[in-house]
C-alpha cells in the first residue's frame, strides 16, 4: 500500500479509534502519513496502542469484529458502499470542511455524486406555498443537471427530494442515523427510492444506529459540506435550517433564502438570512447566476452537435468556454487525479482539447 493512501479496511479501524473525532482525524491525515508507522507515530498513546494491537493481534483486538462487520455488509447487498478519503467515489469537496467524516456508509447510486450540488433545506412544518416553491426549484435544479442535497427530513426536504429524483434528477439525502434506518418512520418510501438509481443514501453512523438528536447538527455539516451552497425555502426565527445556513457560511458555502411575506411564521427566518447577507432568490438562475466560478461549464452544448466519442459523465460539464480542472473537480466530486486522468483520456480520443484556462468540449467528427 502506498504512503498516504488507505484501504476500506484501514480506515475502519482508524475510525473506530478510542478518543479519535472526525476533526482530528481530518487533521492527521492531511499529513498524509505512512501507513502504519507514520499513524502510530502521530496518534495519541492510547489510540496509537489500540492500533498496534489490531494490527499485530487482530484476534486479541476489540477492533476486529466491528472492522469485520461493516465489511460484511458492504457485501450483504447491491449499492452498499464505504467511502472514505481515499475512495474513487469519495466528494472532493468534503477536503474543504473542517472535520469530515472519516467513512460514509453509502447505499444507492454512487453516480448521484457526480453533478454539481446544491442543498435545499427548510421547515418541517412547512406552508403549501413553501412545499411547492422547494418542489419547484427542485425540478427545474434536475433539468439543469444538478442533484438536490438534503436531509429526508419532514417538510421542505422530503419535497425538494422528491421532486427532483421524480423529474428523472439526482438526490443525496445525508441521515442522522444509519444507512439501513428509516427516519423519520413515514418516509419508508423515499428511503427505497432513494436506494434506486439517481438516488443515494449517505451515513457517517454504522448501519443500525438509531436516529438521535444530537447527530443531526452534525449531519448539517455534511449535507452543506457536500454541496456548492444551500438554499433555505421556509425556516422560522428558530430553526436547525438557520444552522445549516450558518455551517454553510462557516464552510465558504453561498447562503441562498427564499423571500416570503412579513405576516408567515415560516419566512422569517429567511428574512432575517437575507438581511444579514444571504443572497435573495427569486429563480434558479440568481442562484447559478452568483455561484459565478461554475459557469463556464454549464454553458450547454449546442443541440445539433455530433454525439460525443464516448459517454464519459465529465463530458456534460464541459463547454467551448474552458473551464479549470479545479471547477470540474468541484463540479464532478471526482479526485484531481482522477480527473487529470479522464481528460487525457477524451483528449486522446478527440472529445476535449486544452487550452489557456482550461478545458473545452470539442465538436463530434
Amino acid at each position: 500500500m502506498s504512503a498516504g493512501r488507505l484501504g476500506t479496511r484501514e480506515w475502519l479501524a482508524l475510525a473506530w479509534l478510542p478518543g479519535m473525532g472526525a476533526g482530528q482525524l481530518a487533521r492527521l491525515a492531511a499529513r498524509a502519513p505512512a501507513w502504519p508507522d507514520g499513524w502510530l507515530a502521530l496518534l495519541p498513546r492510547e489510540a496509537a496502542t489500540a492500533l498496534r494491537l489490531w494490527l499485530d493481534h487482530p484476534a486479541r483486538s476489540s477492533l476486529t469484529p466491528v472492522v469485520e462487520a461493516q465489511l460484511a455488509w458492504q457485501v450483504e447487498g447491491d449499492g452498499r458502499h464505504l467511502l472514505h478519503a481515499d475512495h474513487p467515489a469519495w466528494p472532493a469537496l468534503l477536503a474543504q470542511i473542517a472535520d469530515p467524516p472519516p467513512l460514509l456508509w453509502a447505499w444507492g447510486d454512487l453516480a448521484a455524486l457526480e453533478p454539481p450540488r446544491l442543498a435545499m433545506v427548510g421547515a418541517r412544518r412547512a406552508t403549501r406555498e413553501g412545499l411547492a416553491n422547494a418542489a419547484a426549484f427542485a425540478r427545474e435544479l434536475a433539468g439543469r443537471d444538478w442533484c438536490v442535497v438534503s436531509g429526508m427530513a419532514l417538510g421542505i426536504d422530503a419535497a425538494a427530494q422528491w421532486a427532483a429524483l421524480e423529474a428523472g434528477g439526482t438526490s443525496v439525502a445525508v441521515l442522522g442515523c444509519g444507512a439501513d434506518v428509516v427516519y423519520p418512520p413515514r418516509h419508508h418510501r423515499l428511503h427505497a427510492r432513494l436506494r434506486e438509481p439517481g438516488g443515494l443514501l449517505l451515513a457517517e453512523h454504522p448501519p443500525g444506529t438509531p436516529a438521535r438528536a444530537g447527530f443531526f447538527p452534525r449531519r448539517n455539516r455534511i449535507v452543506t459540506g457536500l454541496s456548492l451552497g444551500v438554499l433555505v425555502v421556509e425556516a422560522a426565527e428558530q430553526s436547525g435550517s438557520l444552522v445549516s445556513a450558518r455551517l454553510a457560511a462557516e464552510q465558504g458555502r453561498e447562503v441562498f433564502a427564499l423571500p416570503g411575506s412579513l405576516h408567515n411564521p415560516q419566512a422569517r427566518g429567511c428574512l432575517r438570512l437575507i438581511r444579514d447577507g444571504a443572497v435573495l432568490v427569486r429563480g434558479v438562475d440568481d442562484i447559478l447566476a452568483e455561484l459565478t466560478q461554475w459557469q463556464a461549464a454549464l454553458v450547454p452544448v449546442v443541440p445539433d452537435a455530433a454525439p460525443p466519442a464516448t459517454d464519459d459523465p465529465l463530458l456534460r460539464w464541459l463547454s467551448g468556454a474552458p473551464t479549470p480542472v479545479d471547477s470540474l473537480v468541484g463540479l464532478t466530486g471526482l479526485g484531481i487525479a482522477e480527473c487529470q486522468r479522464r481528460l487525457l483520456g477524451l483528449e486522446l480520443e478527440g472529445s476535449v482539447a486544452q487550452v489557456a484556462g482550461g478545458w473545452v468540449r470539442l465538436s463530434g467528427p
